[in-house]
């Protein structure tokens, strides 16, 4: 009996993990159970650290999940490798089924929408593979003519490039001529050169953190939060890469520990549904939720006029 529903668990977890389309119908259809068990599987998904999302109707796994990113240690390729394993099939082209088996499964792996354009692909590949080159070196690189919308200049900078953001399409790196951390997009580099000179700031590399609610910055701030049921119901729907930070308090509670680069997202979904969650810490969220509270007030104590 626990064959066939583990049978059952690994084929599910299957279809989600490469799932666009199937709607929950269709996935209770191919695996022959209930609308009731699918949602006990999705939810035992959850709690066992996978990352589950919701677009309209449809389900699916995040693959960067911790089990897939174990798995996928051991047996994958890097991205830079799949970039240019990509790139050599393009340039084979052709009809053959094993060159359109394998590019299928490279876009279902990897996020290679940088060399989705045919007519950017060729120059995209190839500066993505210098920066990866450069990073892995520690090596400087110059961004020739590099298009800059807040400047309204085409110029050369020289940079010490040290990680890519999601998705391969921008490039933090370290600026020695203006002293700061700046993002780059490759759509706006027109070719990069690897110098032979090493870093020099690695000091002052700063990372760029992207949050669950999608808030970007240098610098991450705890917050702890106690979530009833549905306010949990909501967060991991809303936010699935939440998941992994909130484990049971009892049998109707939660708690969410993350760390956040602003405030205003999560404060958000704290004010939004205040009387299901308990701010826990830290104390400068604690103090920001305060004054947000604060502010919806009249100087009388009364609720401003539409809020009460």
């Amino acid at each position: 009996m626990r064959h066939n529903q583990l049978e059952r668990e690994l084929e599910l977890m299957l279809l989600l993990a490469e799932n666009r389309v199937c709607t929950v119908d269709r996935l209770c259809e191919r695996l022959g159970i209930s609308r009731r068990n699918l949602y006990y599987y999705i939810d035992f998904f959850r709690q066992a650290g996978f990352i589950v999302e919701k677009r309209g109707g449809v389900y699916s796994l995040d693959k960067s999940s911790p089990f897939f990113t174990r798995l996928f240690q051991t047996v994958h390729f890097t991205e830079d490798e799949a970039t240019t394993i990509r790139r050599v099939l393009d340039r084979a082209g052709g009809d053959s089924l094993q060159v359109r088996h394998i590019l299928r499964k490279l876009d279902r792996l990897y996020d290679l929408r940088i060399l989705d354009d045919v007519e950017l692909s060729e120059q995209a590949g190839r500066n993505v593979s210098v920066l990866y080159d450069a990073i892995k070196t520690k090596n400087k690189v110059v961004l020739h003519n590099y298009s800059s919308p807040h400047s309204n200049t085409v110029a050369s900078r020289v940079v010490e490039p040290f990680m890519f953001l999601p998705g391969n399409d921008e490039v933090r790196c370290y600026e020695a001529s203006t002293g700061m951390n700046k993002t780059f997009k490759v759509a706006r580099m027109g070719t990069v050169e690897m110098l032979l000179d090493p870093w020099e700031h690695e000091a002052d590399h700063k990372r760029m953190y992207t949050d669950i609610f999608m808030f970007s910055g240098e610098e991450l701030m705890p917050v702890e939060l106690r979530l009833d049921r549905l306010a949990y119901s909501l967060i991991t729907e809303e936010y699935p890469r939440s998941a992994p930070h909130i484990r049971p308090d009892g049998d109707r509670h939660w708690l969410l520990s993350i760390d956040v680069c602003s405030y205003m997202g999560v404060g958000r979904f704290v004010l939004g549904l205040f009387e299901n969650i308990e701010v826990l810490g830290g104390e400068g969220f604690r103090e920001y939720v305060a004054r947000k509270v604060g502010a919806m007030k009249c100087p009388g104590g009364r609720l401003e006029a539409g809020r009460q």
